[in-house]
């Protein structure tokens, strides 16, 4: 009869088994963006005021299938940069002198976005192969 620390032991196994396959399985290779593994990205998108109207600088703004973009909050208010196809990619709030987390861009072609709050802020990531 197994001890109990070796109970212990499969079961925390089995635990970390089962999250990896569940993180492995909810990658879904229509998406063209995925959660960078670091805490740096290639490529840096500013979120602005320009003529105080909040905007994304630069945009359009072009990366290379592979790379990794994040959005980073140099102005006030809490914005998100959110793929106007839906799933693609969502950065989540980004507050205030934030930045937010690396997304790997997987996929070529052309990606409009927009703030969730703020529908009049919007931006185009181009992704060439």
């Amino acid at each position: 009869m197994p001890k109990i620390p070796t109970l212990r032991l499969l079961a925390l196994a089995l635990s970390v088994a089962a999250l990896s396959l569940a993180v492995h399985g909810c990658k879904d290779s229509k998406n063209p963006a995925s959660p960078g593994g670091g805490a740096t990205a290639d490529h840096v998108i500013n979120i602005v005021a320009n003529n105080l109207a909040n905007s994304y600088s630069k945009s359009p703004d072009t990366v290379t299938v592979g790379q990794t973009v994040a959005w980073k909050n140099v102005v006030g208010a809490t914005h998100t940069a959110t793929s106007d196809a839906s799933g693609t990619f969502d950065t989540g709030s980004i507050g205030a002198g934030a930045t937010s987390a690396p997304i790997t861009m997987g996929t070529a072609g052309s990606f409009p976005y927009h703030c969730s709050f703020h529908n009049s802020m919007t931006g185009i990531l181009v992704v060439n192969p």
